[in-house]
């Protein structure tokens, strides 16, 4: 026997009418006053109108829902020209309902950068998968020749590692495949087909089954095609590249960008490399890493970049924002949660909190978030045992400050969430703490594990404002996705008695964590060759895209 449905509330249905009516007019009048006004302190209009009117009545299912769709509507779905239309909505429904989900609108695409996705779009199609400009490429693959001016060029990205890993890697892939004209291609294993939309429109960006290079000798350190062991045994060498030379080359060359690259590795960021690369019609790339910074640095690729985007802090932004769409089973563990815990708050503060199987749960660390967020305003103190409790408003109607949290670790929500349960705030905010889940420890592999990691990656993305770990992929991901400048806990400052436990990050970008340590003809640190390029706060030695007017 079905649960009965709860009735509606009598003052639900007598003022249903009433409340319709200030609903579409709402709708129908505030949005074009907010686009020109530029809304209440930078909040996009759909949420502040989902806001404001959502307290007209309260406990009235129908009008709630009305109101959501309405100010769905009115969001841009397609993200300023960086979505097209054409997808099937219902076989990945967050690709056009993503926007209605962020309180952050996030930054505007260059009209270049747009153009250039609509073409890269058509080359996915023109010599993808299923072409014959693709059969024909993957005969001269197993042939083992090269070929002088091939008609399509590919690079394969494999993914592995985390999953923060795997997408900073495939977005500046993705990233390097648009500068060169490649098709973009990705290695399905490790639930990318799973966890991920396809991002282009009537082709795939998922290698087929049976590529002949799947199971070649691993893909590391050893492989003889591997384009820094080539370089350094002089298989290859730089320099003018004619027709009748470029049939001397490989059929494919491995990109080896992990962590333990070699010198010889990390030519490719020069531009005789790259030159010389562009003759290889097969490229395959290994890189648990954000090389996005790397690329500019090389200096055939500036004007492409500057032009692509103008905003180099928002490189990750909106390719992210491009390819990565949850699939609908992970979308409706985001949704779910989000309706639930965020819809109604005031505001939603993610904390996300990076530690280790093997390390202990930290009071140290405790403090240090508390110390972080009530310093920087984010979180409001919580009383004294002996000062009075201030009166609450009655019938609920304070909308609550949300905590979100995302930790492998259940500690951490436990003593916030009681902190805030036990004792009232100083200034009468109501906070109310979760966290969708605590695996205890990291499990690759496993599907149940690899989607909530990734629901609450996205989840943390549509906060008003981020507490993020130093060091950590996840929080990356999380902040790009976003559009937001998060807040740092700094790693080795676990000190109650320090003043500053964490600091705002210099943008919004990821780190590229091993990034080559000079330029290619002068050995100048590779920090300081352009003014967007800077080493990372967290990471030191690691390289970070800015905005360099900050």
């Amino acid at each position: 026997m079905k649960n009965a449905t709860p009735a509606e509330p009598e003052g639900c249905k007598r003022w249903a009418p009433a409340i319709n009516a200030v609903v579409v007019a709402f709708v129908l009048i505030v949005p074009p006053l907010f686009l020109l006004l530029g809304g209440r302190n930078g909040e996009r209009p759909a949420v502040w109108i989902k806001t404001a009117v959502a307290g007209l009545r309260r406990g009235c299912p129908a009008e709630v829902s009305l109101l959501n769709e309405n100010a769905g509507a009115h969001a841009d779905k397609l993200l300023g020209g960086l979505l097209v239309e054409g997808f099937d909505q219902e076989s990945c429904r967050s690709r056009y309902q993503s926007a209605a989900y962020r309180r952050n609108t996030g930054r505007q695409p260059s009209q270049h950068l747009v153009s250039k996705l609509r073409s890269h779009e058509a080359l996915q199609r023109r010599c993808g998968p299923g072409t014959a400009a693709y059969t024909n490429a993957l005969e001269q693959l197993k042939s083992g020749k090269s070929v002088a001016s091939p008609e399509c060029r590919y690079l394969v990205s494999i993914s592995y590692r985390g999953l923060g890993n795997r997408i900073i890697a495939a977005a500046s892939a993705f990233l390097y495949a648009v500068l060169t004209d490649r098709v973009f291609l990705v290695d399905p294993s490790n639930g990318m087909d799973e966890l991920f939309c396809e991002p282009f429109p009537n082709t795939t960006w998922l290698l087929p089954p049976g590529f002949p290079l799947v199971s070649y000798q691993g893909f590391y350190l050893s492989t003889p095609e591997r384009y820094g062991r080539m370089r350094e045994d002089g298989v290859l060498r730089t320099g003018e590249v004619n027709g009748s030379a470029a049939a001397e080359l490989p059929a494919f060359a491995y990109i080896h960008l992990d962590h333990n690259q070699t010198d010889h590795d990390k030519l490719f960021f020069c531009d005789d490399d790259q030159r010389l690369m562009s003759n290889i019609q097969w490229l395959v790339m290994r890189t648990d890493g954000y090389i996005a910074p790397g690329l500019f640095l090389v200096r055939a690729f500036q004007g492409k970049l500057d032009a692509l985007f103008p905003e180099r802090d928002a490189v990750f932004h909106h390719l992210g924002r491009y390819l990565f769409h949850p699939t609908n089973r992970v979308w409706g563990l985001i949704t779910r949660y989000y309706d639930a815990h965020f819809a109604r708050a005031r505001r939603v503060v993610g904390i996300q909190v990076r530690v280790f199987p093997w390390q202990a749960d930290s009071p140290e660390l405790l403090e240090q978030i508390k110390t972080c967020t009530q310093n920087q305003k984010l979180l409001p103190a919580v009383l004294g045992e002996e000062d009075d409790e201030p009166a609450a408003a009655p019938g609920g109607a304070a909308k609550p400050t949300a905590v979100l949290i995302t930790s492998l670790k259940a500690w951490y929500y436990d003593k916030m969430k009681g902190a805030y349960w036990e004792r009232a705030t100083a200034n009468g905010e109501v906070v109310v703490v979760d966290q969708p889940s605590h695996e205890e420890t990291q499990r690759y592999h496993v599907r149940s594990h690899e989607r909530k990691a990734w629901a609450e990656v996205y989840l943390l993305s549509t906060a008003d404002t981020l507490v993020t770990t130093a060091e950590s992929t996840f929080g990356y991901v999380a902040q790009g996705l976003g559009g937001m400048r998060p807040w740092v806990l700094r790693m080795g400052m676990i000190n109650t008695t320090v003043s500053w436990p964490c600091s705002r990050d210099m943008s919004m970008e990821p780190c590229y964590h091993v990034p080559p340590v000079y330029d290619c003809k002068r050995r100048q640190d590779a920090g300081k060759i352009v003014p967007h390029v800077r080493h990372c706060k967290d990471w030191p030695t690691g390289l970070k895209l800015v905005d360099p007017k900050d």
